[in-house]
């Protein structure tokens, strides 16, 4: 099997297995947006790295260093620049990552014209290959959603802010001398609810492309838990505020 592999792709196969290492991820979700920033950014990267080495062998000689040089930096200063752009930094980076490596890549690769757009495609088959490995593991035979994930990490913070308002209630009837300390269960503090704004967007941007599966279908409002989510932590900080307060009160 692997030399039925190897003869239909040659040196190329490395690049499957590099896109199976790269773009597997934990959720399925994170799977398939990597996957496809990687295969969009090859195709933009190597099509324009294709195009921009014809164009430097038909004019040969210094012209060729001068256009490869030129083309690489204007193309990888504008992508670099879109990579500062929260937006693009936030969904897109890995690709526009991809289309700067392939870009510079496929520009100074040295293969002749006729050569350039077989070892392109061969290429191109060896990444769809990995990803649709991955896709394959990801989506049908373990698949760790993402939106799962969410809804957990989501229902978790409720229960988190209802044991720390329970936990404010305790040191409130302490005070007032109705329960003695160790009574009741210590509140639980909220830490955790408030370093989650990271992660929650994370999960929502790669619960976006996950197909339609159990309750969640198709432009499932994700965008609601991160408003909701956002909602919990500023409560939580304010929790956070008044377990201290109490808790010095208390023992002051």
């Amino acid at each position: 099997m692997l030399e039925a592999v190897h003869d239909k792709l040659g040196d190329n196969a490395m690049w499957a297995v590099m896109t199976v290492v790269v773009v597997f991820e934990y959720t399925a979700g994170a799977t398939v947006t990597k996957g496809l920033n990687r295969l969009v950014g090859t195709i933009l990267g190597g099509g324009l790295g294709s195009l921009v080495a014809i164009i430097a062998q038909e004019i040969g000689g210094v012209g060729k260093a001068v256009i490869i040089g030129i083309s690489i930096f204007i193309f990888g200063a504008a992508a670099t620049y879109l990579r500062t752009i929260a937006n693009i930094k936030k969904k897109y980076d890995y690709g526009v990552l991809i289309f700067i490596l392939t870009l510079s890549l496929v520009s100074i690769s040295g293969v002749r014209v006729d050569e350039i757009i077989q070892v392109a495609s061969a290429r191109l088959s060896s990444i769809c290959m990995g990803f649709g490995i991955c896709a394959h593991v990801s989506l049908f035979i373990f698949p760790v959603w993402a939106g799962d994930e969410l809804h957990s990490s989501l229902a978790s913070k409720f229960n988190s802010i209802a044991h720390s308002i329970e936990g404010c209630s305790y040191y409130v009837d302490c005070m007032n001398g109705k329960k003695m300390m160790g009574e009741a269960r210590k509140p639980s503090n909220c830490l955790s609810v408030l370093s989650s704004k990271s992660m929650d967007e994370s999960l929502a941007n790669f619960a976006k492309w996950e197909p339609w599966h159990g309750r969640f279908g198709f432009y499932y409002p994700w965008s609601k838990y991160l408003q909701i989510a956002g909602q919990l932590r500023e409560l939580a900080a304010c929790i956070t505020s008044a377990e201290g307060h109490l808790k010095a009160k208390q023992e002051a």
